[in-house]
């Protein structure tokens, strides 16, 4: 019935709404940074100038 076909159209939009959420979300959160391990024993260099 062409009637139906604005409530087909609605349903494969918010079909694809969610899948683009989905597989943003998914990406988002799988995505992991690599931990720094800082030591905190920094060494400075001390230089004497000389004028």
């Amino acid at each position: 019935m062409p009637q139906m076909a604005p409530m087909n159209w609605l349903i494969l939009f918010l079909m694809f709404i969610m899948v683009f959420l989905l597989f943003n979300s998914m990406n988002y959160f799988s995505f992991m940074y690599p931990i720094k391990k800082t030591s905190s024993n920094k060494s400075t260099s001390k230089i004497n100038w000389k004028w």
